[in-house]
């Protein structure tokens, strides 16, 4: 979800992978370990949990989480959690990453000391602050200066043990920070707003005053020194007492510019925060973190770029066309394959566009047994496709079986090595043996439900390979079998949790159990002479001997026809329903029922192909169904409704809404996101809809008083349910742009290497050597295209942000006072500016 600006939309996405934690703070109880788990948070919302690693002070986690960001944020944060024994859950400490600080460990395996946690290290969100400073006259005609102080509102503030109650405490201060005088006043709950209240001091010469409220000032210096202090908490029913939110000082002095002063602040931390103890007393924390923000122009900006890469397919050579060349700039593949993938799939074009590279590098192959074995631009590409068209194929195919062994345990050790007490090794091969059977059969049964994008791009690479190597004839095989089971159904066994099949990586003895089907299916998939010598270690060769049979060779190879033939029948309704969702939220009743309150209660929903139910619990008796066809639209809901954040609005025939409350902003992106999807083809689809809800007689956002009065905002475009067009393709532009901007020094050096190629047939030039240039002078012209294109784009953007700079006002409520991010652009712009000067 993209936040709006003037003409421009604005990506936000977040990849993790949390390595391990280690050196963590002994338990004060005789085994001295710890349960402990991970979790992700935008600020102070927890948007992802790890696993519990049991029994250990240096837990490996090994997970990866990936997210669209739908809101702004300051901190990314990391806590790491200890559940005891009573199951509580306390922290132990943080790692938290300011927004602007991100791009210093761009995709950087980095080890973070933790931090202790305490509520100067929590205080978030922002204050809108009102001050007036003005003469009066009184009643025995002596001239004094009265300060109003108002709070106007504040936004973002923490939920605290499940709930916030704010109050402000504001405080004159003199020269000494002694208190002159304080006052407290709560906020309203309904909107964190304060009542229509001032604060007044009277600041005053003459003595004849004594009232608290008057200060005896000599001179305007004293004045100066003065400052006003904004103190945020939470009333707490706690013995503990309330919690501190943040506070804000802010010095008297600049009322001698202008006597009324208004402006939005963050939030600070007290100067006196805990700051003794050692940070690295609480261990440590290895994460890798690649944020990425994309600014995306309308689709017209990006027509000259947009164009020459969607040529590439046709360019002659294949290596000198547009995408080639990001492929080969790339510090890694990867990097090219994700956003190219995306928009020729978007464009329809992906599978003349893989088959061009892909018949490129087979040509230059010059043994079959290495077909397609290396991290080329073919294999990412082919991954990343996978990866996309795939996932409710291995849903369909795995899951299942997979969730059984997740959740059985059934001992599958057969190195004899480490087999536990008690644990017999025949039963072992005996419950893996069947688990493999049974994998590889729902495997090479399931040709019918591969995508058919997939199936077109494996029919190309037989045909390559088989044209390639036409004394080999296994290779029409070995070049399919190297993506399907080497690079898609091996690694979802391997690493469920990466594939969207389970929600964490597995325990340590699940993960064993995986790890040894995996590789027997890896090999089972190969089609290699001699099966036995694939495997290092004695107990997997003995193991293999179970599957030493022809009919397993003839399964694969038959599987491998089916979904690499070009005629083959495209299955495209398939009577079981897929699994596409499930979780706790929490849900507003429907009013099914004449009477009765409308109340919310927490509820198992379940999403499939098919319908959207909920109950009380997983496993439970639906006890609300929803057809997909009867999704008439699926939109968020102001938080004003039911004053509740993440909420958002299934609508259905006769005006009937069900409301839900998502865990967290980033869940209720991604439920909003599939329920379109899912219902996007459905006829009566509403255009228009009631942002707020429907409460006391009135819709609260028009205010027609009609509760079938049509809706009075256009239903968001929403996601449209065929993949090619499940995607965004002026941003993935917008990501190649900013690739090609970033190694605008290499696409320079591929210029230069062009023309020396051009000129000179001798020996290369060792810094030529690692790009694939087949034709100088066509790989030139494109060059030029490119640099041509990504120069106007960065002229674009240096415009905008010039415009930008003009238009932002520092301490509105986009960019509060103490806003690093922005203070540190407003830097660059004046020395931009002062360097065109």
């Amino acid at each position: 979800m993209a936040v709006e600006e003037e003409g421009l939309r604005v990506f936000q996405s977040v990849r993790i992978k949390i390595g391990e934690a280690k050196n963590l703070p002994t338990y004060p109880g005789p085994n001295k370990m710890r349960d402990c788990y991970c979790t992700v948070n935008l600020d102070q919302e927890e948007v992802f949990r790890t696993k519990i690693v049991e029994k250990s002070l240096c837990p490996f986690y090994g997970e990866d989480f990936y997210c669209e960001i739908p809101r702004t944020f300051r901190h990314l944060s990391f806590y790491i959690f200890d559940r005891d024994v009573f199951r509580r859950d306390s922290i132990i400490g943080k790692v938290a990453i300011q927004k602007e600080d991100l791009q210093k460990y761009h995709n950087r395996d980095t080890w973070f000391q933790l931090q202790h946690v305490d509520a100067d290290s929590e205080v978030q969100g922002k204050v809108h602050l009102e001050l007036r400073l003005s003469e009066v006259i009184t009643d025995t005609g002596v001239v004094c200066h009265k300060l109003a102080t108002r709070v106007l509102e504040c936004q973002g503030l923490p939920i605290v043990n499940g709930q916030c109650d704010p109050y402000a405490t504001v405080t004159l201060a003199g020269p000494s920070r002694q208190v002159l005088h304080m006052q407290e006043f709560p906020f309203y709950k309904e909107n964190n707003q304060v009542p229509d209240c001032f604060v007044y001091w009277k600041v005053t010469r003459p003595s004849s005053y004594n009232k608290k409220s008057h200060f005896d000032i000599e001179d305007v210096d004293e004045v100066d020194k003065m400052e006003i202090r904004v103190d945020l908490w939470n009333a707490s029913n706690l013995k503990f007492g309330d919690e501190f939110l943040g506070e804000l000082r802010l010095p008297l002095k600049f009322l001698r510019q202008s006597s009324s002063y208004e402006a939005w602040y963050f939030l600070q931390p007290r100067d006196n925060g805990n700051k003794s103890l050692k940070p690295d007393d609480l261990g440590s924390l290895r994460l890798n973190v690649v944020y990425t923000e994309d600014h995306v122009f309308s689709s017209d900006y990006y027509s000259p770029l947009r164009d020459i890469l969607l040529k590439s397919a046709d360019v002659e050579p294949v290596s000198a066309s547009a995408a080639h060349i990001l492929g080969e700039v790339c510090r890694e593949k990867q990097e090219a394959a994700i956003p190219l993938v995306r928009l020729f799939l978007h464009y329809g074009r992906i599978v003349p566009f893989i088959s061009a590279i892909a018949n490129a590098e087979v040509k230059r192959t010059q043994d079959p047994n290495t077909i397609f074995r290396g991290n080329s631009l073919t294999s990412k590409c082919i991954d990343e496709t996978m990866k996309l068209a795939g996932m409710h194929y291995l849903q369909v195919t795995l899951k299942p079986i997979i969730d059984e062994i997740c959740q059985v345990h059934k001992p599958c050790e057969i190195d004899p090595v480490k087999l536990k007490d008690g644990e017999n090794l025949e039963n072992n091969r005996e419950n893996l043996r069947q688990y493999v059977d049974r994998i590889f059969t729902v495997i090479t049964k399931s040709g019918v439900s591969c995508p058919t994008v997939m199936c077109d791009i494996f029919f190309s690479l037989r045909e390559s390979a088989a044209k390639r190597f036409q004394g080999d004839l296994d290779v029409r095989y070995t070049a399919v079998s190297s993506f399907i089971f080497l690079r898609f159904f091996a690694p979802a066994i391997l690493s469920p949790n990466l594939f969207q099949l389970t929600p964490h990586h597995p325990d340590p003895q699940t993960s064993r159990t995986l790890t040894l089907i995996s590789k027997t299916i890896q090999t089972l998939g190969s089609l290699s002479k001699s099966k036995s010598a694939n495997f290092k270690e004695s107990y997997m060769a003995t193991f293999y001997d179970y599957f030493n049979e022809q009919k397993y060779a003839d399964a694969v190879k038959n599987f491998l026809d089916l979904i690499s033939s070009s005629g083959r029948r495209d299955h495209k309704s398939i009577e079981q329903p897929i699994l596409l969702k499930e979780g706790f939220m929490i849900k507003r009743a429907q009013g099914r029922k004449r009477f009765g309150m409308k109340n919310f209660k927490k509820r198992w929903f379940r999403l499939t192909n098919h319908e959207f139910t909920y109950q009380k619990s997983k496993g439970d008796h639906p006890l609300c169904s929803i057809p997909i066809e009867n999704i008439l639209a699926v939109e968020r809901l102001e938080e004003e409704s039911f004053k509740m954040k993440n909420m958002f609005q299934v609508i259905q025939p006769e005006r009937r809404v069900l409301y839900i409350q998502a865990n967290n902003c980033v869940e209720a992106k991604d439920w909003i996101d599939i329920l379109t999807k899912v219902s996007q083809c459905n006829k009566k689809r509403l255009t228009v809809y009631h942002p707020s809800a429907y409460l006391n007689g009135h819709w609260l956002c028009c205010k027609a008083t009609a509760d079938n009065t049509p809706g009075c905002t256009p239903c968001t475009g929403g996601l449209p349910a065929n993949i090619q067009l499940d995607i965004d393709g002026d941003r993935e532009t917008e990501r190649i742009y900013s690739l090609f901007n970033l190694y605008m020094p290499k696409l320079e050096k591929m210029q230069e290497a062009c023309g020396s190629k051009s000129v000179y047939d001798g020996p290369e030039e060792e810094e030529y050597s690692t790009f694939i240039i087949d034709d100088p002078k066509e790989t030139y012209k494109t060059l030029k295209l490119i640099i041509e294109g990504v120069g106007t784009l960065e002229q674009e953007h240096a415009q905008y942000k010039r415009d930008k700079f003009k238009k932002t006002k520092y301490g509105s409520q986009e960019h509060p006072i103490g806003d690093k991010s922005f203070q540190t652009y407003i830097r660059q712009q004046s020395e931009i500016s002062a360097h065109s000067i």
